[in-house]
C-alpha cells in the first residue's frame, strides 16, 4: 500500500503542479492583458487631454484675434469719421484767402489741423498722396475720366482724400483720371 501511495502521490503532485501552472499562466495572461488594456485606456485619455488643450489653445488665439479685429474695426471706424472731419476743415482753410489765414484766427484753424493730422499719424492713419501719380486702382476709386496735360491713367484732379491706417487702405481717394487729351488738343480737333 505504501507503494501504490508513492504511486498516486506523484501523480496527484503533478496534477496539482500542472494545475497550478495553468492558473499562473492564466493570471498572467490576466494580468498582462489587465496592463495592456490599461496602457490602452491611458492613451486613450492622453489623446483626449491633448485634444482637449489643442482646442482650448486654439479657442484662445481665436479669440484674441477677434478681440484684436473688433477693436481694430472700431478704431478704423472712428479713423474714418475723423478723416472727413479733416477733409471739411482742409475744403474750409482752402476758401480762406491769404490775408485771412494770416490772421490770429487763420492761424489757430491751421495749428488744429496740423494737430489733428498729427494724431490721426500716430494711430497709423495716413493721406494717400494721389495728385499726379500713375492710377492704382488698389489706392485710387475713379470716378471720371478728365481731359488734361498729364500723361493717360494719371490722377488729375482729387474728388475726395483717402485714407490709409497701418499700411491697410481705410478709404480709396476718390479721383478724376486724365484721358492724356488736353484742353488745346480738343479745341483744335473741334475746328
Amino acid at each position: 500500500m505504501s507503494k501504490h501511495k508513492k504511486d498516486k502521490f506523484p501523480t496527484e503532485n503533478t496534477e496539482d503542479t500542472e494545475k497550478i501552472e495553468v492558473t499562473d499562466q492564466t493570471e498572467e495572461m490576466t494580468a498582462t492583458d489587465k496592463v495592456a488594456e490599461l496602457e490602452k485606456e491611458v492613451n486613450e485619455w492622453k489623446d483626449k487631454y491633448l485634444r482637449s488643450m489643442a482646442e482650448f489653445e486654439n479657442y484662445r488665439k481665436r479669440s484674441l484675434a477677434e478681440k484684436a479685429d473688433w477693436i481694430k474695426l472700431t478704431t478704423q471706424k472712428f479713423a474714418l469719421e475723423i478723416c472727413d472731419v479733416l477733409d471739411n476743415l482742409e475744403r474750409a482753410m482752402l476758401q480762406g484767402t491769404e490775408p485771412e489765414l494770416e490772421t490770429p484766427f487763420g492761424k489757430g484753424v491751421a495749428m488744429i489741423e496740423k494737430q489733428l493730422r498729427s494724431a490721426l499719424e500716430k494711430e497709423g492713419v495716413k493721406k494717400i498722396e494721389a495728385l499726379n501719380q500713375k492710377f492704382d486702382p488698389e489706392f485710387h476709386d475713379a470716378l471720371a475720366h478728365i481731359p488734361s496735360e498729364l500723361e493717360e491713367n494719371t490722377v488729375a484732379a482729387i474728388i475726395q482724400n483717402g485714407y490709409t491706417m497701418h499700411d491697410k487702405v481705410l478709404r480709396p481717394a476718390r479721383v478724376a483720371v486724365s484721358n492724356g487729351t488736353n484742353y488745346n488738343n480738343i479745341a483744335s480737333l473741334e475746328e
